[in-house]
């Protein structure tokens, strides 16, 4: 029998696509600014550049959103993306062996999202550094770059120019890396779809089992 859960409220949906059509843009555009020689997207060279300021600022004000929406509208910063003593014991290795074995031999997930625990143990850890370690960072050496004049002295104390275009593509390439293996992880539901239609309209389908289809389900259906 199959229970939706409705998981994703709509603040977080859109703000979900929005700052991923964003980060695409900065990395296609990033691309272009890196390797011009051999990537060409967005006609000039400067063209890329004032496409890819304006992606950095529309995430830049995204993630303050996402940060005040978690914080002090929802309050579920710390319950949703923080591990657990539990999560680092041994629920990292048992999603892990999901991912890795279980789930190509059609064994059940080992997490159940529920509204109040909507990221396995495995996604708590990479959301945590994403969120609050890697996206703060790519803001703030993206932010240095855009105005290197006036933040000259700032610049110079981070080792100088070199090193901070040098941090900020490896930060890009992190983001690269994840943004793969998201998209992969994505399709690992009951279908190759079901994530993105969660994130679409919000319900996820859930199988239960026949205990709960036989009255003891208190969840949310439709």
């Amino acid at each position: 029998m199959k229970h939706s859960v409705y998981l994703t409220p709509m603040p977080v949906r859109i703000w979900h696509w929005l700052n991923a059509f964003g980060i695409v843009t900065l990395i296609i555009t990033g691309l272009q600014i890196r390797f011009p020689e051999y990537i060409n997207v967005f006609g000039t060279y400067k063209a890329a550049i004032r496409l890819h300021d304006t992606a950095g600022i529309v995430v830049s004000i995204s993630y303050v959103l996402w940060l005040v929406y978690y914080l002090f509208v929802a309050g579920t910063l710390a319950k949703l993306y923080v591990p657990t003593t539990e999560d680092i014991r041994h629920g990292l290795f048992r999603q892990a062996f999901f991912y890795f074995f279980n789930y190509f031999v059609g064994r059940d997930n080992p997490h159940h999202s529920t509204p109040e625990s909507k990221f396995n143990p495995l996604q708590k850890v990479t959301y945590l550094m994403i969120m609050v370690v890697l996206l703060p960072l790519v803001i703030f050496s993206g932010f240095m770059l855009m105005y290197i004049a006036p933040l000259r002295e700032l610049i110079l104390m981070v080792g100088g120019i070199k090193t901070l275009v040098g941090v900020h593509f490896l930060l890009a390439c992190c983001f690269c890396a994840f943004l793969f293996i998201h998209i992969y992880l994505a399709t690992l539901g009951h279908t190759p779809l079901e994530h993105f239609k969660q994130m679409w309209d919000g319900w996820e389908e859930e199988e239960v089992q026949e205990k709960l289809a036989s009255g003891d389900s208190s969840g949310t259906t439709h």
